[in-house]
């Protein structure tokens, strides 16, 4: 048998007037707030200060008291008091003016003109000096100038020295060394020319072919032209 709810008994039927009521409830407690009447507190008076009343402060007194001070005793008086007579003449020291006039005549010192000595640099090598010598025909940097100069003195040996005298000297087959060395003066002459090697002949034919060198630009250092030192190995072949 099913149950059946009393219509009555529902109170969804009822939501409508519940909630006009809430809304009237409401309203009603929104008036009151708003209508509600405040008034302000009052409070008493504070007590009057006075605080032009000066502040008396209490200074105690004191008194300063002096040291005493020793006092410093007399001078000895002097046993005797002697009057010397002032009879003693004093000389005055006569300061001479160092002043001339127009009339007096100057004399003047013969002045000694000093020569300076001329700064005397000696012979440079060729591989630490600042500009090297310059072979005829040779251009660029110092460093290419530098290779130049060596190249065209081993060409000019190639080319002037008689490449038979080893074999006609009966010297043994093999390579052989000499030694050359000279310098380049102040005027770019070939000079002092020395040569060392296996034998007397080739020595002096070394130094004739390096007789015609032809004339270099001197190299310079420091700006002022000076000698230069130059040495260069050779090698000979004997067939």
């Amino acid at each position: 048998m099913q149950i059946k709810k009393n219509p009555k008994s529902n109170l969804e039927n009822f939501s409508k007037i519940f909630m006009q009521i809430g809304l009237v409830l409401a309203l009603f407690v929104t008036y009151a707030a708003i209508e509600q009447k405040t008034y302000d507190k009052t409070y008493g008076d504070l007590a009057v200060v006075n605080m032009d009343a000066e502040m008396e402060e209490e200074v105690p007194i004191t008194e300063r008291i002096e040291p005493v001070k020793p006092k410093t005793p007399p001078p000895p008086t002097p046993e005797k008091i002697e009057v010397v007579e002032d009879e003693k003449e004093v000389e005055e020291t006569v300061i001479e003016s160092t002043e001339t006039d127009e009339t007096e005549a100057i004399v003047v010192e013969e002045i000694v003109e000093i020569e300076e000595a001329e700064e005397v640099v000696e012979d440079v090598s060729f591989m630490i000096i600042e500009d090297v010598p310059v072979f005829p025909g040779c251009k660029g940097n110092k460093a290419e100038l530098k290779a130049c100069f060596s190249k065209m003195v081993q060409k000019h040996f190639s080319r002037k020295f008689d490449a038979e005298l080893p074999n006609e000297l009966g010297l043994s087959p093999g390579k052989k060394r000499v030694f050359i060395g000279f310098k380049i003066d102040k005027q770019g002459n070939i000079v002092n020319i020395q040569a060392r090697g296996p034998h007397p002949k080739i020595e002096s034919e070394v130094i004739s072919v390096m007789n015609k060198l032809p004339k270099m630009k001197p190299g310079r250092q420091r700006g002022k032209p000076v000698g230069v030192k130059y040495s260069i190995p050779f090698s000979l072949i004997v067939e």
